[in-house]
């Protein structure tokens, strides 16, 4: 029962915080199902692929009926990191625990910093495919290796690559987040040992739930205060896992 409690709490924080940001809900919930939840690094990215495509899904479709979502943008962007996300999900299972730990606590943080002092590049006046492309490849590996579904770094790359306005970024960074997390799961067919559905289950519908609720918080609450509260703990769960590795 308290292991049951706990994957409803946890998964409440990630919807809230995918459903609020457009992102970051899932590099919360790797530690979750890794230390509250006793999942291995490999099966917790795994499972963490699982949550955020469920999440991303429900969330897309709220801010679609708002018309936040530019499809035609957001499809070329995704599909630039398919291949990235299938290639680098097909090797992230044979990685030492340390190394996927060690990895995800610097995206952890690095997310952490971004949010504290989110860049503040004009739109381009014109789009780069050469660029788009690249951002949107790397995008996918880092979903694929880590099981992050990268709206972090989705939504200021939407922003200062693609030029789109802020609301429509987060918006468009669910479908990038659901392309990338689809094509990652694709690859670890197969390799799910360790997983546990009967944690995987409640998590996912709770974080579902707690993405509308994200939704509604975000209109009355500031984006920069939400933005410094979730930095705040990102940074608390990196230093964690990275003492836990070093310990």
């Amino acid at each position: 029962m308290t292991v049951l409690v706990l994957a409803l709490v946890a998964g409440a924080v990630v919807g809230l915080a995918l459903g609020a940001l457009g992102g970051g809900g899932s590099v919360l919930a790797v530690p979750a199902l890794i230390y509250l939840l006793g999942f291995t690094a490999a099966a917790a990215t795994t499972a963490s692929l699982i949550i955020v495509t469920a999440t991303s899904v429900t969330a897309l479709y709220a801010h679609t009926r708002d018309g936040n979502v530019a499809w035609k943008t957001g499809a070329l962007f995704a599909a630039a990191g398919i291949v990235p996300a299938f290639l680098a999900g097909s090797v992230a299972g044979s990685l030492p625990e340390a190394v996927l730990t060690s990895a995800f606590a610097v995206i952890a943080a690095l997310a952490a910093l971004r949010m504290l002092r989110p860049s503040a590049a004009a739109p381009p006046d014109r789009i780069r495919p050469g660029k788009a492309a690249g951002v949107g490849a790397g995008l996918g590996a880092v979903t694929g290796f880590l099981g992050v579904g990268g709206g972090f770094l989705a939504v200021p790359a939407l922003v200062s690559v693609l030029g789109l306005a802020m609301r429509r970024a987060v918006g468009t960074s669910l479908l990038v987040i659901t392309v990338n997390s689809l094509a990652a799961l694709v690859a670890r067919t197969g390799t799910d040992g360790g997983l546990h559905w009967e944690i995987i289950g409640p998590f996912t519908g709770a974080a579902i739930l707690g993405a509308w609720d994200g939704k509604r918080l975000a209109t009355k609450i500031s984006g920069t205060t939400l933005q410094k509260v979730f930095a705040g703990v990102l940074l608390a769960v990196a230093a964690f896992m990275l003492v836990d590795v070093i310990v």
